[in-house]
């Protein structure tokens, strides 16, 4: 019997990968009735900590499959009948070892989009320990996911070395937009010669796509139209200094994956199309100066349209309290 499936759209946690698993051997006969199981074995097997191991035997108590002693120890239990239907129990098979690096890539975006989401109420304050409690993982993978939320300059340290989500608020939004306008006309310039062939024409192509009024025009697909020009196309000018130094205040973009998401619908049409569309029109005719022109009101008018979204989001309902993440 498999254990109770994740809400959709949220990664299975560490735990019920583990008792998934277990169930599946269990059920094929390859862990027979009486075998005991314990904190430790199951840790080291799936290369997780206790407290996820703990968990996955408990969900398998839960169900049935597995008892608990007066001492504490858990045995296999006598699985039920396999319906008719069911294949006759294969050979023993080890599961995927499920190593804490993983968990991270997997737990990852749950936490982002939570981060982000509260961001447009004000500053908030991460705890690495109680993250990992929650999900049940090691302090090593929410050391690994705090310091991808750092990189990707969506959290920050204060004075006292905690971790720290500053508000998506106007006067940060405006300075990271300064910087954009400042610094990307210059990357874009530089990288105008380099570009692939065709580079030009598959982007306009997108753009007028985008725009027909039967497009399905979602989150995803306007996130991949801004990467394309404001990190693919900048990418091309080949000073690595310059594109470190934009990744800063581009950490906006990561924002807007998700502004997107939440507040599709703010606009009649997604004005930016045209914006981009007139930037790269310029740009294969040779006209650089219009071009980065272009791209300075693009991002200037851009700045508005995220602070609406950001006032769109504040009127949505709160999210709700999480542990690992308290308003400063």
């Amino acid at each position: 019997m498999p254990t109770q499936p994740p809400s959709p759209g949220i990664a299975p946690r560490l735990y019920q990968l583990a008792a998934e698993a277990l169930a599946r051997e269990i059920a094929s006969g390859a862990l027979r009735d009486g075998a005991p199981l314990t904190q430790p074995g199951i840790a080291r097997r799936f290369g997780i900590s206790r407290a996820p191991a703990r968990q996955a035997l408990e969900a398998l108590e839960a169900q049935g499959l597995l008892s608990r002693s007066v001492a504490g120890r858990y045995h296999v239990c006598s699985p039920p009948p396999l319906p008719a239907t069911s294949p006759a129990p294969g050979p023993q098979r080890q599961p995927q070892r499920l190593a804490p690096r993983s968990s991270s890539d997997m737990l990852y975006p749950e936490v982002e989009m939570a981060v982000i989401a509260r961001a447009a109420l004000g500053d908030w304050r991460l705890n690495e320990a109680v993250l990992a409690r929650h999900y049940g993982t090691s302090r090593t993978v929410a050391r690994e996911i705090a310091a991808r939320l750092h990189q990707r300059g969506i959290i920050r340290k204060d004075g006292s070395g905690r971790w720290i989500a500053p508000a998506l608020s106007a006067a940060s939004m405006h300075e990271l937009y300064e910087l954009r306008w400042i610094l990307e006309p210059l990357a874009m310039e530089r990288a105008a010669p380099h570009l692939p062939a065709c580079f030009l024409d598959r982007m306009a192509a997108e753009l007028r796509a985008a725009k027909a009024p039967d497009a399905a025009r979602d989150g995803a697909l306007l996130d991949q139209l801004e990467q394309r020009l404001h990190v693919e196309l900048l990418g091309h000018c080949g000073n690595v200094a310059l594109m470190r130094a934009i990744a800063v205040p581009q950490a906006i973009l990561v924002a807007h994956h998700y502004l997107y998401q939440w507040t599709l619908d703010l606009f009649g049409t997604e004005p930016f199309l045209d914006e981009h569309l007139e930037i790269v029109e310029h740009l294969r005719q040779g006209d650089i100066a219009r071009a980065k022109a272009a791209l300075v009101a693009h991002l200037r008018i851009s700045r508005r349209r995220a602070l609406l979204r950001i006032e769109a989001m504040q009127d949505m309902p709160a999210p709700a309290p999480l542990p690992w993440i308290a308003r400063l």
